[in-house]
């Protein structure tokens, strides 16, 4: 089965193409180039340098969130034009699943953070590989507190880390080697696969919609506006 997978919800993107769960090709960028600019020629790369087309993938796999809002929307938008028409399967996949998929094997909890701003994260709890919450969007102070009730080795990973590393400060928190940090989407054709052979999460090119934790910035501003003039 050839699996093509791109995570696009943070600074960092990254497009990857898997034959069953062996990787072909991997492309991960974090220039600060707009995501609008580089994720299809970073899809492309990976085909290309294996010879396939987008008619040739089996899954196509995607973080369709949390994160950012411009980010998950040019990633969907991205998975939606390459299926079009294709009846291919899509495994839309919480950016907490895939980036807890980073440290696979590691033992104790796994804590996948994205920065949020005003000192919050987007994040869930994994140990020993087994969700213990759902995803999340609180203050950095909260889920110190939440951590606070386990007795193992804690890893962040994300683009929160360094946010997470400065905020909060527990004496089992662990440090995680900087590759296994950034968004990967090796880890999102691997969290595919196995959804696909759950048969969860998958859905076709019209179905997949983003994944979202709170209203955009433009939804607030309007909800405020509305609120005033009520």
């Amino acid at each position: 089965m050839i699996t093509l997978a791109i995570d696009s919800t943070a600074k960092a993107a990254s497009a990857a193409l898997l034959k069953d769960e062996t990787v072909i090709a991997e492309y991960t960028q974090n220039t600060g180039h707009t995501h609008s600019e580089t994720m299809l020629p970073m899809a492309q790369a990976v085909m290309n340098a294996a010879g396939v087309t987008p008619d040739d993938v089996d899954l196509f796999a995607i973080s369709a969130g949390p994160g950012s809002f411009t980010g998950v929307r040019i990633g969907i938008s991205l998975i939606k034009g390459l299926c079009f028409g294709k009846n291919k399967p899509i495994a839309a996949l919480s950016s907490m699943s895939t980036l807890a998929r980073n440290l696979e094997g590691y033992e104790g909890v796994v804590c996948p953070v994205m920065d949020a701003r005003r000192n919050q994260v987007y994040t869930a709890i994994f140990r020993d590989g087994i969700r213990q919450t759902e995803d999340m969007l609180i203050p950095c102070s909260e889920l110190e507190e939440m951590l606070r009730g386990y007795d193992c080795p804690i890893y962040f990973t994300g683009d929160g880390y360094d946010l997470a590393r400065r905020l909060i400060e527990l004496p089992n928190i662990k440090h995680t080697p900087v590759r296994l940090r950034l968004q990967n989407a090796v880890s999102v054709a691997l969290e595919g696969i196995r959804c696909y052979n759950e048969n969860i999460n998958i859905f076709t090119d019209t179905e997949v919609m983003p994944i979202y934790l709170r209203a955009s910035q433009a939804e607030r501003e309007r909800l405020e506006r509305i609120k005033k003039n009520d």
